[in-house]
């Protein structure tokens, strides 16, 4: 056993050669100890490394890099611009430029995967599939852009599940995948891609190395040139590729997307077809009617009476807004907010039309969205980010005592002008909801 782990050290360390870990962060530390644990060695460089980053590097071995040695592998993470000059000089010197998916689809190339994209709902998909998997007996784990990275489940899933944001699309060589999913595309990241053609480009890259044994699966409407047979999934229908019906919309849990639902059935379908399992569509029916909604997106927090407040701290862009909006309950007390990345709002005044009753705006440019949304609003503030949302959950159902309704925190703005992230801008939306709800529901005379 010895000698054969020696001979497969040996055989990665001729794929590979010198390595360099380029930006630690959540995907570089997975590199790192997928790379310790295949017995390599591997240099590290991060401009701004966190505590936990050196940490780890130091108790792996790994040392500082430096760009003048002759690496051949240069791993980098997802944050670092493809044009970074870094990059581009290392890549001039002979380095091939890799991320950790096509890391692991290299030295794991028997591990079947689905990658799933999207400008929205991909990691509500992602979480959706591996759970349709996993009831129908395979041993799927979910992993890449949304936890854990995916290096630390290649080795414990029978299938990987793989969210791929355009980030990570921008350095997969080679990769081919048996199965991939575009939930949709709209526009996003134009800070970092510049263009919307090249964003779409990136994103597209999930079906550059599929052949016409493989799968890829489309919303409606949305043409796609690919090698790879092409499936095209509805938010009115739940069926499989040959149109059998597997459970009506209006069966799925709160919080679980039609049109997420209907791309994770196609792609679980197709995995299982891939790999000679059965199809089994009460198994897929059960599963569907038993799917959780991930954390943080579209998750129904509090209720007080007949206000609902949903959390969607993550809906920043056009598209995952504008569906959180036309899902909701109306009336809406909206809470728009956080940092203006420059969304396109035109879709988002349709989308309210009829629909959203007050506009709560918080945070460094919620006025000014709400301006440029042009609907009735009012705004808040605060001594940090709690006092904040605290004020805009109070000032959204003040806004709804008469109607019921829902208090929808959908902010396209980013988090980081009062919170470290979407994260925990949803979690202080969730306990200022519970809170809030708890207080009002007390009897006035336990509140005196």
């Amino acid at each position: 056993m010895d000698g054969q782990r020696a001979g497969q050290r040996e055989l990665r360390e001729t794929q590979l050669g010198r390595i360099l870990i380029y930006g630690l962060g959540r995907s570089g530390r997975g590199v790192a100890r997928f790379l310790a644990a295949e017995g390599l060695q591997a240099d590290w460089l991060d401009a701004r490394p966190g505590p936990e980053d050196t940490a780890l590097v130091a108790d792996l071995g790994f040392g500082p890099g430096d760009l003048s040695r002759p690496y051949s592998t240069v791993v980098a993470a997802p944050g670092v611009p493809i044009d970074h000059p870094d990059l581009l000089a290392l890549a001039a010197r002979g380095a091939e430029i890799l991320g950790e998916v096509a890391l692991a689809a290299r030295l794991r190339p028997n591990l079947p995967m689905i990658g799933i994209t999207g400008t929205a709902g991909k990691g509500s998909t992602t979480v959706l599939v591996a759970h349709l998997l996993r009831v129908c007996g395979l041993a799927a784990l979910e992993g890449g852009n949304i936890d854990p990275p995916l290096l630390d489940v290649v080795d414990r899933a029978e299938v990987a599940v793989v969210e791929l944001s355009s980030f990570q699309l921008e350095r997969v060589p080679g990769l081919r995948l048996p199965v991939a999913v575009i939930t949709n595309l709209g526009i996003d990241h134009l800070d970092r891609h510049r263009t919307e053609a090249a964003y779409h480009a990136a994103k597209l890259n999930i079906t550059a190395g599929q052949t016409a044994d493989d799968v890829l699966i489309v919303p409606a409407g949305l043409q796609v040139q690919t090698r790879a047979k092409a499936l095209a999934f509805s938010p009115d229908s739940l069926a499989l590729a040959d149109g059998r019906l597997i459970l009506p919309t209006a069966h799925l849990p709160e919080g679980i997307h039609p049109a997420n639902a209907a791309a994770a059935l196609l792609a679980a379908e197709a995995m299982l077809l891939y790999l000679g399992r059965p199809v089994r569509p009460d198994l897929l029916a059960a599963a569907l009617r038993s799917a959780q909604p991930v954390s943080g997106r579209f998750e129904t927090v509090a209720r007080l009476g007949n206000v609902r407040f949903i959390e969607d701290s993550i809906a920043t862009r056009t598209l995952a807004v504008e569906a959180a909006l036309l899902r909701a309950t109306p009336p809406i007390a909206w809470l728009v907010g956080g940092r203006d990345k420059g969304a396109d709002l035109v879709p988002l005044r349709a989308a309210a039309e009829g629909r959203v009753v007050r506009v709560i705006a918080f945070g460094e440019d919620g006025e000014k969205m709400a301006r440029e949304l042009g609907l009735p609003s009012e705004t808040v503030a605060g001594e940090g980010g709690d006092e904040v949302l605290m004020n805009a959950a109070r000032a959204g159902l003040a806004a709804l005592q008469h109607t019921g309704g829902t208090v929808l925190l959908a902010p396209i703005g980013t988090s980081f002008d009062l919170f470290k992230d979407y994260r925990a801008r949803g979690e202080s939306f969730k306990q200022a909801a519970r809170a809030l709800t708890t207080q009002t529901a007390q009897p006035a005379e336990a509140q005196a």
